[in-house]
């Protein structure tokens, strides 16, 4: 896991929030694969912004464009697109956990097999992955990235089952840790989630063409129908004639990652069924329950904190207001030469609408809490807006222990939540009032009814430290209670 930003950015908002590791998409059976693999990637650009790569098959010959940084400008060529050949394809944007961000990292990762072409895309974080690659290493394979997903290439490599699909399965009972994949081989577009269906996959059709992807609103900008959820634990094989599913492993109890409802899915997705943008009002509405405060304006932290922000304005009766105004037209990465210039660099992208918050009450709503440096930050801009007083409501929980499952965080020192209380971190952020949702009003937003220790519904371990997958590469950790695993501090992989 890496604990430092990857860019110098002057967006104050985004480089302290929790980045998801990826967005993967495949699609099976239509002429047009990569336009729409590459407008299935720009749906699930939030998901990744480091890097994007699309694979397409063109009968055995396999044909493939990687790049840094966003889909459109690695995908907006003629000349690349016209090159893409071919009737299936996966595809992938990235935003990395393990491995350095280079190029030769940027997914699909492409192999020759002696049964032809293989290229495999992954959303997620694999725990036994260094255990596994010192084993591979010592075998002989010879490793060409610093992936974690090139562990999975090498086992299917060296599996003696006689088609692609069984040395998949093959391999996956071998590793551990929170995953989707697609694949395409020559034959097959085949998609896999994790036992505990940690990471999202879902199902999609255009006409007779099936689609794979992380999100349902990579379906909706193709005009592609939903499906269904991929099951967790279940291998889907799309070929010539048609969809079949397997389901393996063993049964394990869904665990369904709750920051996909909180901050990482896009709003008009959907989530086991479920609306992420409602899902997100409602949290915003229990808010108000658990933590009211009297007020003159709600104002989201832009954009993630909208929809929680809406809830609660509902909820209270106190008006919703757009009081910091976000600049779309400034690019992630204004690198300036100075302090002094990149301190002000911070208003190129929000900016403060200072009338409307001059002399009032304000209530500052925003998804969560890392380092506390964001949250800082946008209380001294409101601060220096006139603001009389400001509060902070937060819709997730404290947020006190790292990711192992394919979500970017600090390691545990690092984390605001793990070594202040909540008045200790009002104070360091300059608030009036912080306050977070509390876990059992969190399930009540996202599920219908409160966690409940012997069956959650979902994963929560960034802050309950209750990790429902083995954590292989990091059992040196203590353990603060049976079953649960307290991270340390941990370096990059």
């Amino acid at each position: 896991m890496t604990s430092t930003p990857r860019f110098s950015t002057t967006d104050p908002f985004d480089g302290d929030h929790l980045k998801e590791e990826c967005g993967v998409f495949g699609v099976f059976g239509t002429p047009d694969a990569a336009s729409l693999t590459t407008l299935g990637l720009h749906a699930l650009q939030h998901r990744g912004q480091e890097a994007a790569g699309i694979v397409t098959r063109d009968g055995e010959r396999f044909n493939a464009h990687k790049g840094m940084g966003h889909v459109a400008p690695n995908f907006s060529d003629a000349a690349v697109m016209n090159a893409l050949a071919g009737d299936s394809a996966i595809g992938h944007v990235r935003y990395s956990t393990t491995g350095e961000t280079i190029l030769r990292n940027v997914q699909p990762l492409f192999a020759e097999f002696e049964s032809g072409g293989f290229a495999i895309a992954h959303n997620g974080n694999l725990t036994n992955a260094m255990t596994l690659r010192r084993q591979l290493i010592k075998r002989g394979c010879l490793f060409q990235s610093t992936s974690d997903t090139e562990v999975i290439v090498h086992l299917i490599a060296t599996g003696l089952e006689s088609s692609i699909p069984k040395r998949v399965i093959d391999a996956l009972r071998q590793v551990k840790g929170a995953y989707s994949l697609v694949m395409l081989s020559t034959e097959a577009l085949i998609g896999v989630r994790d036992p505990a269906g940690v990471r999202p996959l879902v199902i999609g059709k255009l006409g007779d063409a099936y689609i794979l992807a992380s999100e349902t609103c990579a379906l909706d900008i193709i005009g592609a129908d939903f499906v269904r959820d991929v099951d967790p634990g279940e291998v889907v094989i799309v070929d010539k004639d048609g969809l079949h599913s397997q389901k393996p492993f063993a049964p394990h109890p869904q665990r369904l990652c709750i920051f996909e409802y909180i901050y990482f899915a896009r709003p008009d997705s959907l989530m086991d069924g479920k609306g992420v943008y409602e899902s997100r009002k409602r949290i915003g509405a229990e808010l108000v329950l658990e933590k009211p405060v009297e007020a003159d304006l709600v104002i989201p932290v832009p954009d993630s904190g909208v929809p929680a922000a809406l809830g609660y304005a509902q909820a209270s009766g106190i008006p919703f207001e757009l009081g910091i105004i976000r600049n779309h037209y400034v690019g992630r990465t204004f690198i300036q030469p100075t302090d002094s210039i990149r301190h002000l660099g911070v208003k190129l992208k929000h900016s403060p609408n200072t009338e409307i918050i001059k002399g009032k009450r304000i209530i500052l709503v925003d998804d969560s809490i890392v380092r506390g440096t964001t949250s800082k930050k946008i209380v001294d801009m409101m601060r220096h807006a006139g603001a009389s007083e400001v509060h902070m409501r937060i819709s997730s929980p404290p947020t006190v222990f790292p990711c192992f499952y394919g979500i970017d965080t600090p390691e545990r020192e690092h984390l605001m939540a793990a070594q202040m209380t909540e008045q200790e971190m009002a104070a360091a952020i300059g608030c009036d009032t912080l306050a977070f949702i509390s876990m059992d009003g969190l399930y009540r937003a996202v599920h219908g009814a409160p966690r409940t220790a012997a069956c959650p519904q979902y994963c929560d371990a960034c802050f309950s430290g209750d990790y429902p997958l083995e954590l292989t590469d990091h059992d040196h950790h203590l353990l603060s209670r049976p079953s649960v695993l307290v991270e340390r501090g941990q370096t990059k992989k």
